[in-house]
């Protein structure tokens, strides 16, 4: 397991050029510029901010979690970690983390997988795959459902066994903590804020997020 590696970041919340609350369940679709450094903020602590990133030029080109634990020898992602898409392209650096620790394994949750890991009466519930994809059709042909990868997971906690198994764990997020994330690409981000309701890793109780970007 990775040691926690948390740096402040010097940025101030009043420089921001965007400031926005992502409630739980909700999906976030935005376009960063090379340069500019994107904030999520767990408020109330324990939640999953479930993240896709795209190379904007090519959209085909998304965040791959196999070459960027691969090239830094890590599945957790912290401050310092660089995030790889396909072709191996950085698209954006983690700048600042006060959490920690980000899970880049675990994940989204889907209707299907909700009834493999708790029953099948949850089929019906609200789930991040959905979300995704709701946000993925607002942007006509661009994207469409091949577009869906492994995503990162900030704030989750799954740890993995001895026996490279996964354990969906309480989390080790706090209210207030940040993971901040400075763009090297131009890149799309794709957020779904966890609706899930029988995870430990948010204490049973979706709640929002918040994200701020900054040029430069």
């Amino acid at each position: 397991m990775a040691d926690f590696n948390r740096v402040e970041s010097p940025r101030k919340i009043e420089d921001a050029v965007l400031d926005e609350i992502i409630f739980a369940g909700d999906g976030w679709m935005h376009e960063l510029k090379p340069g500019q450094a994107l904030r999520i903020v767990d408020l109330e602590g324990n939640q999953a901010a479930d993240t896709l990133f795209y190379d904007a030029d090519h959209p085909e080109d998304h965040y791959s979690a196999v070459a960027t634990i691969a090239a830094q020898g890590n599945i957790y992602l912290t401050a310092g970690s660089k995030l790889l898409s396909e072709s191996g392209k950085e698209l954006l650096t983690i700048v600042a983390d006060t959490c920690g620790r980000h899970d880049t394994v675990g994940g989204s949750c889907s209707a299907q997988s909700n009834t493999v890991r708790y029953s099948h009466d949850k089929l019906h519930m609200h789930n991040c795959r959905d979300t995704f994809m709701l946000q993925l059709a607002k942007c006509g042909e661009s994207y469409t459902k091949r577009d869906l990868a492994p995503n990162v997971n900030f704030f989750m906690n799954v740890p993995v066994t001895e026996e490279g198994g996964l354990q969906f764990a309480d989390g080790v997020s706090h209210p207030g903590a940040y993971v901040e994330l400075q763009s090297i690409a131009r890149t799309t981000v794709l957020i779904s804020n966890c609706p899930q309701l029988n995870n430990p890793c948010n204490a049973y109780n979706p709640t929002p997020v918040r994200v701020l970007i900054w040029e430069q």
